[in-house]
């Protein structure tokens, strides 16, 4: 009995009925969920909120039945089924304004024991553990979620429902909650029932997504199937001509044909748009009369809602054309609030010479001239313009910012680009700008630019400038720093044209790429690995310290590098223990999806990156420290945690599918960790070593192999580069990759 329960999907919901009055909200819904993060997606009014509602046991439930780890939770009072393991997050936080952070926490912490505790909660959440005296009233959006999220998780449950957990937030905490999801379905402690707008986030944290369509699970999809094709999310969650949706008809398989249904022909002159919920629906509206439907259709303004068909055809012609054409600089902001500025801007690079577009991310709906309006880029969200032109102003940066990144990626003929503003347009603007390849000059002008911009550059390189006044207006300073950002992208993108020509004509005796990660405490190994390569590739270094991880696999992702020797991988400690130079746990990811040749070790995993002594967690006091230098403080990692970064590489490594070498040193992985040194441990070492070779399936194309001598020996240098001429000619990667 004990077997069939562990087996048992963590939810299982059979044709689930709600009313409301008359109104059937849920009609028959069926939803298993076997393990790990689902997403469930629909447009408003839908019944999704409801869903979590029946079965959270926060409304009656007229037929069906829900079950939660085989067991049966039906028309259980709520609190019950929250002690039975079941976590909400409902929608819009439904947070206490009264009680502190801390009071929340401690509130929700005494329900179940677990995994998850009050400590661990600010281990996971710093900016929670600095508001922990602050009132619910007085937390941010992005706060107020994390506290939300936090209180759910510290009831310990083994199924966590959470409903619209990124609705407006700003993109950089959307961000932090789309890792965050990502790592609770990898670690397997509990499973997750996602209810989403964002398409991005429901694609990107799930294998599967539901759609939802008027109370019923329409069709479950392949996230990266949905994710791929715009013109399917506009089907099924857009708005105006495209959200007609045929519940019945099934998505065509792939590779095969169906004949398009004959339409009939369309008139010549003014379309009529028809809404039938002029104003939002609620459960309990009524049937929205002929009458008002009519009226509203007459004085309708026009805008996104109305944008038909044949004009999105005429418009596509020449969106082919802008991308195929000659190179040109983006200038990008919010002309609705900084229009004179980006012009000024735009007239600078003109009168150089270079071809510019001006482009309008403004998310108040009001219309600009330029030469890509707001509207059009919003066309690019998966739900169209209705995401974007909202009410909720985080949620429509959110929206606009997805939908300029899609955007981007389509053009073809970015030169450079360039953006003026404050902390909003710099959240708009600099996903998109990350998405473009290393080399292609990015600048953003802005008032946040003095301070931490590692959430706005991530591994791009990303020029930011400080505006010193606000970008508001035109005045003797700004025009100064504006007339100097607009020269620099100027410089920038000249150079980078006139060098092409060269590039492309040396193409042919060029060297491949490779990336290789060091630390200070494998220098020495990095050092002669690169001499002993110099001839034959071209070895870009990266510093592992979080960021050059991810600037690496940015490299690899754009196929701009041939081959990987990831020598050090010590990011990965300061991901799992707290450290200050993290991975994300896209670390290894790009490796994986490109299947490069890639040679690994375990470089620096003897140590934990810390500030200053006085900035080591408490939980730390007393363990081994090393003081590099009064900024940077190491420690000791134990045997334990070398077990667990073992098993985290080693899954990782699993998921490699081309040629792998992986190096274990016996003598040590860092120049620390040599004997005689303060790190030297060959306790914790053979931890990590044995949970290796028991976590990692051998092949003939991935295998683990030890050596005797420390990392930085000359000896193991040399076998590194063997190893690397030999994954490399094997996989017949002897080729310049295009950069």
């Amino acid at each position: 009995m004990s077997e069939a329960r562990r087996s048992a999907a963590a939810l299982e919901v059979r044709g689930l009925d709600v009313y409301y009055g008359h109104s059937h909200a849920l009609q028959g819904v069926d939803l298993t969920l076997d393990a790990g993060v689902f997403s469930v997606v629909g447009r408003n009014g839908m019944g999704k909120t409801t869903l979590c509602k029946a079965i959270m046991g926060l409304v009656s439930v007229s037929g069906g039945s829900i079950r939660v780890r085989g067991e049966d939770i039906t028309r259980r009072p709520p609190a019950q089924i929250a002690r039975l393991g079941v976590g909400y997050v409902p929608q819009g936080r439904r947070l206490w304004r009264s009680l502190s952070v801390d009071e929340h926490l401690r509130l929700a912490g005494g329900m179940r024991s677990g995994a998850w505790t009050v400590e661990r909660i600010y281990d996971t959440f710093p900016r929670l553990a600095e508001r922990k005296d602050h009132g619910g009233g007085q937390l941010s959006g992005g706060e107020q979620q994390m506290l939300a999220i936090s209180r759910a998780l510290l009831t310990n449950p083994q199924l966590l429902i959470m409903d619209e957990p990124t609705e407006g937030l700003a993109p950089v905490i959307v961000a932090q909650v789309e890792e965050m999801l990502l790592q609770l379905g990898e670690d397997g402690d509990m499973s997750v029932l996602v209810i989403e707008q964002n398409i991005g986030v429901a694609t990107a944290i799930s294998r599967n997504v539901a759609i939802m369509v008027n109370g019923r699970i329409n069709r479950i999809i392949d996230s990266a199937r949905l994710s791929a094709d715009r013109e399917l999310q506009q089907r099924l969650l857009g708005v105006g001509l495209h959200a007609e949706l045929e519940p019945d008809i099934d998505v065509t398989a792939a590779g095969g044909e169906t004949k398009p249904a004959a339409q009939p022909p369309r008139s010549s002159g003014p379309i009529r748009v028809y809404i039938s919920n002029p104003t939002p629906p609620t459960r309990w509206s009524q049937p929205v009369s002929i009458g008002r439907i009519e009226a509203v259709a007459r004085t309708l303004s026009t805008q996104v809602s109305r944008l038909d068909e044949t004009a999105r055809r005429k418009r596509e012609p020449t969106t082919t054309a802008q991308a195929s054409g000659p190179p040109a600089v983006l200038v990008v902001g919010t002309l609705d609030t900084k229009g004179t500025e980006l012009r000024f801007i735009r007239d600078i690079i003109g009168e150089a010479g270079l071809r510019t577009r001006l482009v309008d991310v403004s998310t108040s709906g009001k219309h600009a001239t330029c030469d890509v309006s707001a509207q059009e880029i919003a066309l690019n969200h998966g739900r169209g313009g209705s995401a974007v032109f909202g009410p909720d102003r985080g949620a429509a940066v959110t929206a606009m910012a997805e939908a300029f990144a899609n955007w981007i990626k389509r053009q073809g003929n970015v030169a450079g680009a360039i953006s003026a503003g404050g902390s909003g347009a710099a959240s708009l603007v600099a996903p998109a700008m990350r998405t473009l390849p290393v080399g292609v000059p990015k600048l953003i002008i802005s008032s946040v630019a003095s301070g931490d911009v590692a959430p706005y550059v991530g591994p791009a390189d990303i020029t930011m400038m400080y505006s010193v006044t606000d970008v508001q207006g035109l005045n003797s300073i700004s025009r100064a720093v504006l007339s100097n950002g607009a020269n620099a992208i100027i410089g920038m993108v000249k150079a980078r044209l006139d060098q092409r020509e060269d590039r492309e004509r040396a193409a042919s005796a060029g060297l491949p790429s490779i990336g290789i990660t060091m630390f200070g405490v494998t220098t020495p190994a990095v050092q002669k690995i690169a001499a002993d390569l110099r001839d034959d590739f071209e070895c870009l270094v990266f510093h592992a310290t979080g960021v050059g991880g991810r600037s690496m696999e940015k490299l690899v992702e754009s196929g701009q590098l041939a081959g990987v020797i990831d020598l050090t991988t010590t990011e990965i400690c300061d991901l799992l223990m707290g450290g200050v130079f993290p991975a994300t746990e896209d670390r290894f990811s790009a490796v994986i999806r490109t299947r490069l040749p890639y040679v690994g070790s375990v470089g620096a995993l003897d140590m934990v990156n810390f500030g200053a002594p006085d900035t080591v967690p408490e939980r730390y006091r007393g363990r081994k420290f090393h003081v590099h230098n009064p900024q940077v403080t190491l420690m000791r990692t134990t045997a334990e945690e070398n077990e667990r970064m073992g098993r985290w590489i080693g899954e990782r490594l699993n998921q490699m599918d081309g040629p792998v070498r992986f190096f274990l040193p016996e003598g040590g992985v860092s120049a620390l960790d040599a004997r005689g040194q303060p790190f030297w441990d060959p306790e914790a070492d053979a931890a990590l070593f044995r949970t290796l070779e028991r976590t990692v399936r051998l092949t003939g194309n991935r295998q683990l192999i030890r050596v005797k001598q420390n990392i930085n020996d000359p000896e193991f240098a040399s076998i590194i580069v063997s190893a690397f001429r030999t994954l490399f000619g094997r996989a017949g990667a002897r080729r310049r990759v295009a950069r």
